[in-house]
């Protein structure tokens, strides 16, 4: 299948990397000429724009930081047009991004317009899981358009969830993350305490992975240094999903909070707290390195 791929950053680049190694045709840019330097390495084909990664797609896949981006590369800045205007009738478009559904209704309202079918469809497995092909898929949009998808959507993931209808996807991933952000400093907090008594940081994340606190982040994705060999916590937080791409997505969800009238105090709490981790100059850190706010001073 011919497959236009925008946006190579740390999880977009991985997944592109996947489509062409499952023998898919990809055509792949990014604005950023290091991330399009290393999927080329791995053999996917670079275009020199965006406009000339679509021509000939069948699919269009992106994988954005924003709402604004999204809607910026789509729709174009003055709303006019964008990419739209460069994709042919019948394309099925895959918005990976993770953005406001009103967003994702937006950019497919216009695309269905064009006769080009939309569905929104963020992730959820973090780089690790992009690089394995092992993401869980949350998808927003009509059934017919998610089976369409499915077979590109499996050489990336081994989840495929069906939420809704479009921006659907979008809600459940702004719920799942509120839930993590809740969850690593919850588990910064419990592994500080514990090592501020003079516990073995490994042993005291085996306990309580394996007792009532069990989480992820207890099993995959510990923040304390050296428990988890891959995990960014052991190599200087570098890497991963970063302290202010978490702190985007708890702005989302709490603005469909407030918008819902839903009562969310702890993903308030999360939201301002990865606000002043971000602030105290942590941004590019994986969002892990919130137990840093946490831990005792030596």
């Amino acid at each position: 299948m011919q497959i236009a791929f925008i946006g190579l950053g740390h999880m977009g680049g991985p997944m592109a990397i996947n489509l062409h190694k499952a023998g898919h045709q990809v055509q792949a840019f990014d604005l950023a000429s290091a991330a399009c330097e290393h999927v080329k390495a791995a053999g996917v084909a670079i275009a020199t724009s965006s406009e000339a990664a679509v021509k000939d797609a069948e699919v269009v896949i992106s994988m954005l930081p924003a709402s604004q981006h999204v809607e910026g590369l789509y729709l174009g800045r003055d709303g006019s047009g964008g990419l739209l205007t460069h994709i042919a009738r019948g394309t099925l478009v895959i918005d990976s991004s993770t953005i406001a559904a009103a967003t994702s209704q937006k950019v497919a309202k216009a695309a269905q317009a064009a006769g080009i079918a939309f569905i929104d469809a963020p992730v959820s497995g973090g780089v690790g899981g992009a690089v394995a092909g092992t993401l869980t898929f949350m998808v927003g949009g009509s059934d017919a358009d998610l089976e369409r998808a499915r077979p590109v959507l499996e050489k990336m993931g081994a989840n495929i969830f069906h939420a809704g209808d479009i921006g659907a996807g979008q809600t459940a991933k702004i719920c799942n993350n509120m839930l993590l952000a809740i969850l690593m400093i919850g588990t910064s907090e419990a592994m500080s305490l514990g090592v501020a008594n003079g516990l073995d940081p490994k042993v005291l994340a085996e306990i309580m992975r394996r007792s009532s606190g069990g989480n992820w982040a207890l099993e995959k994705y510990n923040p304390y240094p050296g428990v988890h060999e891959n995990a960014p916590a052991s190599k200087g937080y570098a890497g991963g999903f970063g302290t202010d791409l978490m702190l985007k997505d708890l702005g989302l969800s709490q603005e469909n909070a407030t918008a819902m009238r839903a009562s969310t105090p702890l993903g308030g709490l999360a939201r301002a707290l990865y606000a002043a981790h971000s602030l105290a100059g942590h941004g590019g850190e994986d969002f892990s390195s919130i137990i840093k706010m946490v831990q005792k001073k030596a």
